[in-house]
C-alpha cells in the first residue's frame, strides 16, 4: 500500500471503532509515530501531505533533528492550505531531565511524565526559558505492571495530581498508558478501562486549576481500536503506517 492508503486504512479503523462505541471520530487525534525513520525520510512529508499534523517521537535528539529538518525544508512541500504552525510534536518516550531544555519551546504535549522529579524539572525549566503558556503534559500510568514500563502506580495518581498543583508552569491535561507486553485483548481492554476510570474519578473531584483530565493517550498499532472503545482521545500509531 502507498503511504496515502496506509493513512486512510488507519483513519477508517479509527472511524469504525468510534462508531461502535457511539463516539465522533473527529474527537480522536491520530499521532503518527516517526521513530522508524530519519529526518530526511519522505514518510514525514507524505504524512503532512495527507493531512497528518501530529507527530510523536521517543527520543529527544531524533525529535530535534526532525524539527530542524522540517524548519529548513517544509515550505517547499507544504500543501497550500497548511501552515507550518499547524504541525504539532509530541514527546511520547521517556524524557530525561537533562534533555528538557532542548525540546520545551517546540513541544506540543509531553505524554510521559513518570515522576514528580521530572514534573518539577519541567516546571523549573519553563521558568528559566520564559515559556509563556503552561507546558501541557500527561501523567504516565503503569497500568500493566510490566517491570519495563515507567509511570505512576494507579493507586498514587490522585495524590500525585494534588501535589502537582504547586507547579504553575505545568498543565496536566490527562493520562497516558501502554497495555502489557503479554496482555491479550481482554486484559488490554481491562487495562485501558482502568485508566479511563481513574481519569473519570479525578474529574468528579475538585481538580486544581492546572489539571483538566480531558485527554487519554492510549492505544498503538496493535490495540488502538480497543483503546478508542475504552475512551482514548489520542492514539499513537507507528508500525501500521510503515509496514
Amino acid at each position: 500500500m502507498s503511504i496515502s492508503d496506509k493513512i486512510k486504512f488507519v483513519r477508517d479503523k479509527i472511524a469504525d471503532a468510534a462508531l461502535r462505541c457511539g463516539r465522533d471520530a473527529d474527537d480522536i487525534k491520530l499521532i503518527a509515530v516517526t521513530k522508524y525513520v530519519t529526518a530526511e525520510d519522505r514518510h514525514i512529508i507524505e504524512f503532512i501531505k495527507n493531512g497528518c499534523m501530529d507527530f510523536g517521537e521517543s527520543r529527544v535528539q531524533s525529535l530535534w533533528d526532525k524539527i530542524e529538518y522540517l524548519d529548513r525544508n517544509l515550505p517547499e512541500c507544504l500543501p497550500n492550505n497548511v501552515a507550518k504552525k499547524q504541525l504539532q510534536w509530541h514527546m511520547i518516550g521517556t524524557l530525561q531531565r537533562n534533555k528538557i531544555r532542548k525540546i520545551l519551546p517546540r513541544i506540543s504535549l509531553i505524554h510521559s511524565i513518570d515522576s514528580e522529579r521530572l514534573a518539577s524539572a519541567i516546571d523549573r525549566v519553563a521558568v528559566d526559558e520564559s515559556i509563556e503558556q503552561p507546558v501541557k503534559c500527561l501523567l504516565e500510568v503503569a497500568i500493566s505492571g510490566d517491570e519495563t514500563k515507567h509511570g505512576f502506580e494507579p493507586s498514587e495518581i490522585s495524590d500525585v495530581v494534588g501535589r502537582l498543583g504547586q507547579f504553575r508552569n505545568l498543565h496536566v491535561v490527562g493520562l497516558m498508558c501502554m497495555s502489557g507486553l503479554l496482555s491479550n485483548a481482554t486484559e488490554t481492554r481491562r487495562e485501558f478501562a482502568a485508566v479511563r476510570n481513574i481519569a473519570e474519578k479525578l474529574k468528579s473531584q475538585n481538580l486544581l486549576v492546572n489539571c483538566s483530565m480531558d485527554e487519554l493517550s492510549m492505544g498503538m498499532s496493535d490495540d488502538f481500536e480497543i483503546a478508542i472503545e475504552e475512551g482514548a482521545t489520542i492514539v499513537r500509531i507507528g508500525r501500521l503506517l510503515y509496514d
